[in-house]
């Protein structure tokens, strides 16, 4: 049950039950606590694989609407793993939201599960609610997918910093390839923009 924004007497139910979700972890423990959290959830369809080629297998017959990744897969890399399903060009898994879990919170390991493709990096120990606010939070936005030589993914840019100067051309072709106006309105302070992308209050 979840708090709908604005209105915070009005409980919201929430159905995960027709979700699909696929857990990779090399750990058989750490395997265990995604599969009963998503349980607790009341999904009952979840597809378990210790190593990405059981994950890859599943991918390939299954249509899943939900990744849960950790970051280190034994010798492999999770990063990698997301970097191949992105690049996979299966519809529509190649598309489905998936979270990284990692126990390694540092700046390089999170960009570079940023970089990969990923929705969402969630540290561990993983928190049932925090895992249900990112759930709810991709299942209500309208963040457009990326498709281009160098990333595919979400979209990672969050920011709102006003109209690209000449000198601050955008990376996609869209960005300055025409005169443009001067903006409307003064920038974003950093709490508007986090208040923006917060993933909404859950109740449990």
């Amino acid at each position: 049950m979840t708090t709908a924004p604005g209105a915070a007497s009005t409980p919201v139910r929430i159905n995960l039950r027709t979700m699909k979700a696929l857990c990779v972890d090399s750990n058989p423990q750490g395997l265990d606590i995604l599969s009963q959290t998503l349980l607790g959830f009341g999904v009952d369809r979840i597809f378990r694989a210790p190593n990405v080629t059981e994950a890859k297998a599943i991918l390939k017959k299954d249509t899943i609407d939900l990744v849960l990744c950790d970051a280190q897969l034994g010798e492999e890399s999770g990063h990698d793993f997301v970097r191949w399903l992105r690049l996979s060009q299966m519809e529509p898994n190649c598309h489905a939201p998936v979270f990284v879990i990692t126990g390694h919170a540092l700046e390089p390991d999170v960009i570079n599960a940023r970089d990969c493709g990923s929705s969402f990096v969630i540290t561990k120990p993983l928190s049932p609610a925090v895992l249900m606010q990112r759930i709810l939070w991709v299942a209500g936005s309208d963040r457009p997918f990326v498709e281009c030589d160098t990333y595919t993914g979400p979209d990672r840019r969050f920011k709102f910093e006003g109209v690209p100067t000449e000198l601050a051309k955008g990376r996609r072709k869209s960005d300055g390839g025409s005169t443009l106006g001067e903006p409307s309105g003064a920038n974003m302070s950093q709490e508007e923009l986090d208040g923006l992308v917060k993933p909404q209050r859950l109740s449990i």
